[in-house]
Formats: structure tokens, C-alpha cells, sequence
């Protein structure tokens, strides 16, 4: 059984509870076992919580879900771009992915609720890919022919 974690913003929370429900429905689905939803402040605070997720071994990747709305100042564009980089540093670091459905930056609030089941189901489905990759590709082994992980 495929175990996967979720970090949810809790800013937003309108937007990011459904995206929690939508997120559950889909892993559901996929056949994945959500061991863990942790909620934290902001998408700031993403990072630290996926950290500590992805050093639980029972959990082979997280899924990160969130909403960074567009305000008066580049606030938005500074703290998605930020979470976000370090989000994917994380991911190579551990070495098991992480999905990040996060949306925007420069998202109205509209926009935000018009995307929340795309961006929450894409997470998922990479998250549930890349285990299934990565694990095909580190039991791979060449014997004169290409391998190819699909």
C-alpha cells in the first residue's frame, strides 16, 4: 500500500478545505492510503511540516495544498515562490516526492475556487506517479537493452 502525507494552509481556509476533500476523494481513488493530514498556519510553513513528513517512514511522498490569493503588494509572488522552491529542494533532498498544489501566486480568490479540484487532483496524481517511478527506477537494473519507466 502506497502511504502519502498531506500538508494543508490553513490561510484560506475556505479554498484549501476543499482542496483537502477533493485531495482525499482522489487518493482515495488512486488506491492511496493518506496516513497523515497535518495543517499549518500558512504556505510558508509547508516546508517544515512536509520536512518532518518526509522523515516519517511510513510515508512515501507528500502532498502539499494551499492558496497564495493575490493582495495589494508582490507579498503573494515572494511567499509561493519561496514555499515552493523549497518544497521541491525537499523533495530531491529525501528523495520522495512531493506534490505541490498550491495555487498562484496572482490568483483572485475566483480564480483560486475555479482551480481548486485541477490543482489538488494534479498533486495527487504526480505524487502517486513519482512513487511508482521512482521505485520502478531504483529496482531497475540494465541488461543490454534501454529501460523505460513510464
Amino acid at each position: 500500500m502506497v502511504r502519502i502525507g498531506i500538508v494543508l494552509s490553513e490561510f484560506n481556509y475556505d479554498i484549501s478545505y476543499l482542496m483537502l476533500q477533493k485531495a482525499l476523494e482522489h487518493a482515495k481513488f488512486l488506491g492511496l492510503q493518506v496516513s497523515i493530514v497535518i495543517k499549518v498556519p500558512g504556505v510558508l510553513e509547508t516546508p517544515l511540516a512536509t520536512r518532518e513528513l518526509l522523515l516519517k517512514s511510513d510515508v512515501d511522498g507528500v502532498v502539499v495544498l494551499g492558496a497564495v490569493l493575490k493582495g495589494e503588494t508582490k507579498h503573494d509572488e515572494v511567499v509561493a515562490h519561496q514555499a515552493i522552491r523549497k518544497l521541491v529542494d525537499l523533495s530531491v533532498e529525501f528523495g520522495k516526492p512531493v506534490g505541490v498544489g498550491v495555487i498562484g501566486p496572482g490568483a483572485t480568490r475566483s480564480q483560486a475556487l475555479e482551480r481548486v479540484e485541477e490543482y489538488s487532483r494534479r498533486a495527487v496524481e504526480a505524487v502517486a506517479k513519482m512513487i511508482k517511478r521512482i521505485g520502478e527506477c531504483r529496482g531497475s537494473v540494465f541488461k543490454g537493452e534501454t529501460v523505460f519507466i513510464d
